[in-house]
């Protein structure tokens, strides 16, 4: 009796050792029942999870500890969900973002995906299968491993960019294009892909507007200490580098 208590204890240590961490979910919802809800919900299923109710509280909260996946409602009260997605995207954070909306329509489902979301839920929704997306997409993030971290930090609520300790203020077209270009550090964006990212679905916009708002945030970059610098390829697009 004596000699197998030991190799029980051992047994248990090891099992312990050997059992898989749960992955975090971030529920960025400002409604408070549902936010209660879903963190109760996705607590049962054996996530671990955190609950912010804005975009501002979401970053702090991320900063302090990493989730492995987001739940983000888009029409937030203190910011566009898909705002905060970019921010989260400038930083360099991997992890997937899935969209809470009440919204439809396609021209918005395609405006998420363009923001760096990564799938779509419109409310009402099943649990059930809210819960088997974020399965999917955890599987799919551990196949393709997390970004680099970024160097910009775009704040979705009071629309700046910071770098070097130093900030300035975007008007929301340039948040939009910054946020796009920044998402995708190195990677040429067609001009096409940036008016998808910073204009409503539809709208026409002449490459002298496109240039002139690049210009600007030419222009604010500059006083930003070791920020990043936009490039042109020539008859292509832009690329932040």
């Amino acid at each position: 009796m004596i000699s197998d208590a030991p190799a029980v204890a051992i047994e248990v240590k090891e099992q312990a050792i050997l059992q898989p961490m749960a992955a975090l979910v971030h529920v960025v919802e400002d409604d408070h029942d549902l936010r209660r809800l879903l963190v109760q919900g996705l607590s049962e299923e054996g996530f671990e999870v955190v609950g912010s109710e804005g975009a501002e509280t979401a970053l702090r909260q991320h900063d302090e500890r990493p989730a492995d996946v987001f739940v983000i409602d888009i029409g937030l009260e203190d910011a566009d969900g898909r705002d905060l997605c970019q921010a989260l995207r400038a930083q360099g954070v991997g992890a997937p973002v899935l969209f809470l909306t009440a919204l439809d329509a396609t021209p918005d489902r395609i405006s998420g995906f363009r923001a760096g979301g990564d799938d779509y839920v419109t409310k009402p929704f099943a649990f059930s299968e809210l819960v088997a997306r974020l399965h999917a997409l955890l599987r799919r993030a551990d196949a393709d491993g997390l970004g680099e971290s970024g160097i910009l930090q775009l704040d979705p609520t009071r629309r700046t960019v910071a770098c070097g300790g130093a900030s300035v203020a975007l008007s929301q077209t340039e948040y939009r294009i910054l946020g796009a270009l920044a998402g995708r550090p190195g990677e040429t964006l067609r001009r096409l892909e940036i008016v998808g990212a910073a204009w409503p679905a539809g709208a026409i916009v002449s490459e002298n507007t496109i240039d002139a708002y690049i210009g600007r945030l030419r222009r604010k970059l500059r006083e930003l200490p070791s920020a990043p610098e936009i490039v042109t390829a020539r008859g292509v697009g832009y690329a932040l580098r």
